[in-house]
């Protein structure tokens, strides 16, 4: 069964972005980093979710935002969740695309969320999630795939701090199949520093193993994916730090969790004793693994309106908006994570 059941359920570098007095705005391409490329630990991150989820025939859009939106809205609006994102001490943004987001009208302005992150020196993760009426694992129309892949590229290839995940989950695909498709994206953005590609682990980005691997994605960093409502028996936190060593291999130092998360909005004590708790185990596992392999992580999500695993809530209206914490033990644990 696809884990995004519980999704459903739960309901510049060079130049900086110059908004003008119009509602215009310059988009912000930035030049590439003399520095060293960091360390996957660096990665601490949130997922910026659309409350419908990700998966969305039409344009995927973030909670808070809209497609109604100007470039210089999106922008305020996005400066202040990411500012909210910060608090919690993140430095890194994941945010999805798709073909109607990338391809129509509204990434004219959707342009205006990335950027406002990259000002504020974060690290931006844009993965590709296949539509709703799919959700096969598998690329909906490779055409306009390419399409919006070299949209993207074209846009932010020279951004250091712009990351592309070339697909989320990709579970429709043999571990050959999957390789053959994300070797095929690195040979033909060529201009993409390795360090800055994340491909999907096999299936539902569950075992980085096969990926890691396979030479010809050699220098590129690795997306995992674990959650807790896959083993719902399972109480202990040895046996979950056990199956997320399992799904890594000797890859750690290549590998981002760049999506784990458990109940925010049901008064959970991260903290305490596990006491049974399917939910608490895993988050102390994972945690706890993120910290001890030194791995890259984003909590999903950081927000997403509507989801009980949300670690925030949107207050406010327009562009004078900040975010609450659901749960300050959940929080603790990132932090944790995170040596912070």
């Amino acid at each position: 069964m696809s884990r995004k059941t519980h999704r459903g359920i739960a309901g510049l570098g060079a130049l900086l972005a110059c908004v003008t007095a119009f509602g215009g705005a310059l988009a912000s391409p930035a030049a590439a980093s003399p520095t060293a490329p960091p360390p996957v630990s660096d990665f601490k991150g949130v997922n910026w979710a659309d409350p419908r989820d990700n998966y969305a025939h039409d344009a995927v859009v973030p909670s808070g935002l809209s497609t109604s939106d100007s470039y210089a809205t999106t922008y305020a609006k996005s400066t202040a969740i990411i500012g909210g994102f910060s608090k919690l001490g993140a430095n890194t943004v994941r945010l999805p695309v798709n073909p109607t987001s990338v391809n129509g009208p509204f990434w004219k302005s959707y342009r205006g969320a990335i950027d406002a992150a990259t000002a504020k020196g974060f690290k931006v993760i844009l993965g590709y999630w296949e539509a709703d009426n799919a959700k096969d694992g598998k690329i909906d129309n490779q055409a306009s795939w390419d399409q919006m892949w070299a949209r993207i590229t074209s846009a932010y290839a020279r951004n250091s701090k712009v990351y592309f995940e070339p697909m989320n989950e990709p579970f429709g695909y043999t571990a050959q199949e999957w390789t053959d498709i994300a070797a095929k994206w690195v040979a033909t953005h060529g201009n993409v520093p390795r360090d800055r590609i994340l491909i999907g682990g096999y299936k539902y980005s569950e075992d980085v193993k096969p990926v890691c691997a396979d030479p010809r994605l050699k220098g590129t960093r690795l997306a995992l994916h674990n959650y807790g409502f896959w083993h719902t028996d399972w109480t202990s936190v040895d046996q979950w730090k056990q199956d997320f060593k399992a799904r890594i291999g000797d890859c750690a130092s290549r590998t981002i969790l760049d999506e784990f998360g458990a109940s925010m909005t049901t008064g959970l004590d991260y903290n305490g004793p596990v006491n049974g708790s399917n939910e608490v185990a895993y988050i102390q596992a994972a945690t706890d693994t993120i910290r001890e392999l030194g791995l890259g992580s984003v909590y999903w999500p950081g927000l997403r309106n509507g989801d009980t695993y949300s670690l925030t809530t949107l207050q406010g209206t327009g562009t004078n908006l900040s975010l609450t914490v659901n749960n300050q033990s959940g929080l603790d644990r990132l932090h944790y994570a995170w040596n912070q």
